[in-house]
């Protein structure tokens, strides 16, 4: 291979990651540049496996390690990347581009799994959703109640709203329900609940930091029916009319008080924050943990019984959870659209959380 003519620094926010599928390399796709580049494994550390996985929306690393480049077929114009020496800062900033490896290895990465559809609400003006369409949707009940929905974040952690938990901030009588989507929910077996964590600034006024974590007894089994969803990047802008979706079994018309069989689902376009703090719409009462999906026309909407449940994003081929339904006034009412808890603002407490009592 030719000597390397030195590095070549990574302009902030030029730079894109993925594990391929098939060999669990870590690639980067560097603007300017064609195709996607290997990491060298020089100056990784191990907290740098946790952050990239966590880039990519997953909730955990699960393995790392340094590959030899002998093992992996490789162009003799394959560039690199590798973390800049004694660098800190920005998952993004780290990087700068070489034409070689001086380890000769290169870095491997996995992490949970999350936000595909395996081979692939209650909700007012919602369609039926099909099976296995929503793999991350669980039903959260209370005894054989459903309270609210949910969303699969890993095989022992579900992430909820914390309005549905009632002031019953302990694990015995809550009930997980995955993978239904035809059927009443209430009959079907529930995962039982090991621990519940409401957020701690949770406001149940305001409906503020409206979040929360379950922590199940046993893991989920995933399959076809029943799978993670992706958490969304911290940093990355939502745009105003992107479409989304969310689904759960609430009511399906606002003003019958009773559970869908099959599990619902509408498509949704997110409207600002600004737009939706208006004089003609909420008048100032979304928070930055707060966000808005509907439309100004009303008929579409989440529901009494939709809470807690996700209101998920498409990114390329990954599905993210961008919102937990959180409230809203009235059902479908025009100019009052759906009001979401921002998931993005609270990944630092997910993460903490979930890594804090995975220790446990």
């Amino acid at each position: 291979m030719d000597e390397d003519p030195g590095p070549s620094h990574v302009p902030w926010g030029a730079v894109s990651f993925r594990i391929n599928a098939d060999s669990s390399l870590l690639e980067a796709r560097v603007r300017g540049r064609p195709g996607w580049l290997l990491a060298c494994h020089e100056h990784w550390g191990l907290r740098m496996g946790t952050q990239l996985c966590r880039h990519l929306g997953a909730l955990r690393m699960t393995h790392q390690k340094g590959v030899n480049l002998t093992d992996v077929k490789v162009k003799d114009t394959q560039e690199f990347v590798q973390v800049r020496p004694g660098h800190a800062g920005s998952l993004e900033d780290l990087w700068e581009v070489r034409s070689s490896c001086e380890s000769g290895r290169i870095v491997a990465l996995q992490c949970s799994d999350c936000g595909l559809r395996p081979g692939a609400l209650r909700v007012v003006g919602g369609t039926d959703a099909a099976p296995g369409r929503w793999p991350w949707q669980v039903s959260v009940r209370h005894g054989s109640r459903h309270r609210c929905g949910g969303s699969v974040l890993a095989p022992r952690w579900i992430l909820t709203a914390a309005h549905c938990l009632h002031r019953q901030l302990h694990g015995s009588g809550w009930l997980v329900g995955a993978g239904v989507a035809r059927g009443s929910i209430e009959q079907e077996a529930g995962v039982p609940v090991e621990k519940v964590i409401s957020h701690p600034l949770y406001n149940g006024s305001s409906l503020d930091y409206d979040i929360a974590l379950m922590k199940l007894r046993v893991p989920l089994n995933f399959s076809d029916a029943i799978h993670a969803v992706c958490l969304p990047p911290s940093h990355r802008d939502l745009f105003p009319g992107t479409p989304c979706w969310v689904s759960g079994w609430g009511y399906t018309r606002p003003d019958q008080a009773q559970l869908t069989e099959t599990l619902k689902e509408a498509l949704v376009p997110l409207i600002s924050t600004r737009r939706c703090n208006s004089s003609c719409m909420y008048e100032g009462e979304l928070t930055a943990r707060m966000l808005c999906a509907g439309y100004l026309q009303g008929k579409i909407d989440a529901c009494q019984g939709d809470s807690g449940g996700p209101l998920v994003c498409q990114d390329d081929l990954t599905w993210r959870l961008v919102g937990v339904v959180s409230w809203g006034q009235g059902c479908a009412e025009p100019n009052h659209p759906g009001v979401y808890t921002n998931v993005a603002q609270l990944l630092p407490w997910i993460y903490r959380t979930t890594e804090r009592l995975d220790l446990v």
